[in-house]
């Protein structure tokens, strides 16, 4: 099993160095950790009208997030709509993205499931298919019962299974609880767990859990483009954001903007972004992001049901959340 890829010396030694200054981490001594740093959008998947997975579509939305500076994407994450999929449709999704992304770009592919028997066994599917890393949300069904101690057991199982590395995934706004700040802190010590996506709005845990992680090699994604900035000024490597699947330019603007210090320009690009984001994600949902594709020039389509799509009333607020922004 290869859980190290060496990439660049800025994340040599047990180092990454940025514009933003220097952070110290204690690498493995298998190498270096797979680099995460960067924006990824977390792709939507593409129904056809009688609802079955348009992998046409798929492909020619992939042929135009290439064209943009992202570091990868994240397929089957939340916005991917993985609940509504067989085990069958997540992997082949997965395999039919890496055979159209570029090589030097990541894919990193949900495996997440309710027991850790089938997250094992999906993980395994999903190497197979290609797949650079996992993504991994918790459990939830039996959140009364989703501790510390288990969730440690969980991820633990996962992590040692794995052909790949692993990335933990909280997104409380879905499951309903968050991996906690300890939990966390004791995975990050696995070799084969290198980072977070946290889909929170608290950036203060955030800021703790890359403080209480510092000796390790373990890297922070922002789960949202509504925090970007302020994610990155407290040592964030990138983000996962929604929002990247309509504008992932402007997303990648803002990181170069984080990274080479110029945070006025970057705090007014952040603000534009607050708004169209919390249309897609908090507001609206799916719908919107999908209804705000075809805006862009990708194919959305509708969602699976029970998921419906937007109304008027809906469709016009979202096209205001972009228009009293500037983006359309």
């Amino acid at each position: 099993m290869m859980f190290w890829r060496k990439l660049s010396p800025w994340r040599c030694l047990g180092r990454w160095v940025s514009a933003t200054g220097m952070r110290a981490s204690r690498a493995s001594s298998s190498g270096c950790s797979l680099d995460l740093a960067g924006i990824y959008p977390p792709i939507s998947t593409p129904f056809n009208p009688g609802g079955e997975v348009d992998y046409q579509k798929l492909e020619g939305n992939v042929h135009k997030w290439s064209q943009i500076p992202f570091r990868g994407l994240v397929v089957q994450g939340s916005n991917g709509e993985f609940v509504y999929l067989s085990g069958k449709e997540r992997v082949e999704v997965v395999r039919r993205v890496r055979q159209v992304l570029p090589q030097e770009m990541l894919l990193v592919a949900g495996s997440g499931c309710e027991s850790t028997e089938a997250t094992v066994t999906m993980t395994q599917r999903m190497a197979d298919a290609g797949t650079s890393a996992v993504l991994v949300i918790t459990p939830c069904y039996y959140r009364g019962r989703m501790n510390s101690a288990a969730f440690i057991h969980h991820y633990t199982r996962v992590a040692d299974a794995s052909p790949v590395p692993v990335v933990l995934y909280s997104v409380p706004g879905n499951t309903a609880l968050e991996l906690p700040v300890d939990a966390i802190v004791t995975l990050a010590q696995h070799p084969n767990i290198i980072g977070l996506k946290d889909s929170g709005n608290d950036v203060t845990r955030m800021a703790l859990i890359v403080h209480k992680t510092r000796e390790q090699d373990f890297q922070l994604l922002a789960g949202s483009a509504g925090h970007l900035l302020p994610a990155y000024s407290i040592g964030a490597v990138g983000g996962v954001c929604a929002l990247a699947n309509v504008l992932g330019q402007p997303l990648c603007n803002l990181e170069k903007l984080c990274l080479t210090g110029q945070w006025k320009d970057a705090q007014e690009l952040q603000y534009r972004l607050i708004e169209p984001n919390a249309a897609i994600t908090r507001k609206f949902g799916i719908a919107a992001l999908k209804e705000a594709m075809e805006w862009f020039g990708y194919y959305g389509g509708p969602c699976r049901t029970p998921l419906l799509p937007l109304t008027e009333a809906e469709r016009s607020e979202l096209r205001k959340d972009f228009t009293s922004n500037g983006w359309l």
